[in-house]
């Protein structure tokens, strides 16, 4: 399993502006994710149909903001330190640069 630790990166879109957090773990061989963004609730947000490539994950999210819609996650883990890509619907394509805090 790769990039299981908690992670940190800016969020910056036009409907919010941040600090993320997301920790992955290992849940009996499945990948289990809990997001977080300090100081805020939030929705929760389901993962699903998860896929390892070398150091990417690809993912499918969904939650309550974009009812009946899956959100397409790509995230890819080097060292510390991570890049990725949500595609985020009526908002647009969200880059993370983050590290890892824990």
């Amino acid at each position: 399993m790769i990039g299981l630790g908690t992670w940190e990166a800016p969020i910056n879109t036009i409907a919010f502006r941040g600090i993320g957090r997301m920790t992955i773990s290992d849940n009996n061989g499945e990948y289990d994710f809990k997001f977080e963004i300090p100081d805020v609730d939030i929705p929760e947000i389901v993962v699903s149909d998860v896929v390892e490539d070398g150091n990417t994950l690809t993912a499918s999210a969904e939650c309550d903001l974009v009812k009946g819609k899956k959100i397409p996650v790509s995230v890819t883990f080097e060292g510390d330190t991570l890049t990725g890509l949500i595609k985020v619907p009526f908002i647009g394509r969200v880059k993370l640069n983050g590290k890892r805090i824990g």
